[in-house]
């Protein structure tokens, strides 16, 4: 058997079909299905497999937490893979591309990660953002998507997506401050260092 065989047979599609195939080889032995039991067996089997939820991508899974922004650079490329592979709606996926390549840019080598590794606090934050806040978000949505699509209000999981990626991209916007911040300050005490060493002179 094929690997995509196997990996159909052990589908949701596959599974719900199933169970409501025998439902209909229920029917059929207590006579209800009729002469046309066939069809019957094989219209639930095929109801199931159109009503299983989607399968969905799993989310990317981190190693131990790691104070070095390598380490969280690397986690951030598995997310990014992830991300693209979730098949998210249009907006939903702008917004998540914008809130990652601030991530990125607050990675990237240099004086910004620099001050990241001096803040303990601000590697926390950006840390449970990247292997925690983002993958729940995405998760969460990739559930809900498909049960509150049919009914009423069926964009209310896009709503909820877009809402939590509006606030992380609020803190990340926060930290970003915080790091450009952190730099000038320093840059200011470097001013003031060489004027008072000048004027000592």
């Amino acid at each position: 058997m094929s690997s995509g065989a196997l990996r159909y047979a052990g589908s949701r599609k596959n599974l719900t079909g199933s169970a409501l195939g025998l439902v209909g080889l229920g029917l059929t032995f207590t006579g209800l299905a009729g002469a046309y039991w066939p069809f019957v067996v094989a219209g639930l089997y095929g109801a199931g497999a159109l009503l299983a939820p989607p399968e969905r991508p799993p989310a990317p899974v981190f190693p131990a937490p790691a104070e070095h922004p390598d380490a969280l650079r690397e986690d951030l490329a598995a997310l990014r893979a992830h991300l693209a592979s979730a098949g998210l709606p249009a907006p939903a996926r702008a917004g998540l591309d914008e809130l990652t390549g601030l991530f990125a840019a607050l990675l990237a080598p240099g004086w910004t990660a620099e001050v990241l590794t001096a803040d303990p606090e601000a590697m926390h934050t950006l840390r449970r953002a990247v292997r925690q806040d983002v993958p729940e978000a995405v998760d969460a949505y990739l559930r809900t998507r498909w049960w509150t699509r049919a009914g009423p209000g069926g964009d209310g999981a896009v709503r909820h997506l877009d809402r939590q990626v509006a606030a992380l991209r609020a803190e990340a916007g926060s930290l970003a401050a915080a790091v450009h911040e952190a730099a000038a300050r320093r840059q200011e005490i470097h001013t003031r260092y060489l004027e008072e060493r000048g004027g000592r002179g």
